[in-house]
């Protein structure tokens, strides 16, 4: 069940707990959630995933540079340093750091694949979270 909390899913390096994290997703969540992951994984070479605080993380390199997480109603996904993107993404989300920004789409029409690439390139860009400095 998707609630307006993070998913309960166990922490876990690697693309099987990405997967198995997405698969466990109720639509409309699941199919945006797996464009997104699409998405990434056709944008960035050398993509890293993980679990981390119930949503899938996504970096390359050192660092986890954007996540993906399934809520009530919407998927967010959220970039770290994301106020530095331009343009910045227009959602500011509760308890993530002053300079995370993000999206909340509710469909799979609601995905911009052009500008969401863009955003993850940017976002590669620099240094990420959770890793040494590039």
């Amino acid at each position: 069940m998707v609630t307006g909390k993070a998913s309960p899913a166990k922490a876990a390096v690697g693309d099987q707990p990405v997967f198995a994290y997405i698969a466990s997703l109720p639509q409309p969540q699941r199919g945006i959630a797996e464009c997104i992951d699409a998405l990434a994984a056709k944008t960035l070479p050398g993509l890293q995933r993980s679990v981390k605080w119930g949503m899938a993380y996504y970096g390359v390199g050192e660092g986890w540079c954007f996540c993906c997480g399934g809520f009530a109603g919407h998927v967010k996904v959220m970039f770290v340093n994301g106020a530095a993107l331009v343009p910045a993404p227009p959602v500011t989300p509760v308890a993530m750091g002053k300079s995370t920004r993000g999206v909340e789409l509710e469909s799979v029409d609601d995905v911009d694949a052009r500008q969401l690439a863009e955003w993850m390139k940017q976002v590669t860009a620099v240094p990420g979270v959770g890793g040494r400095k590039r």
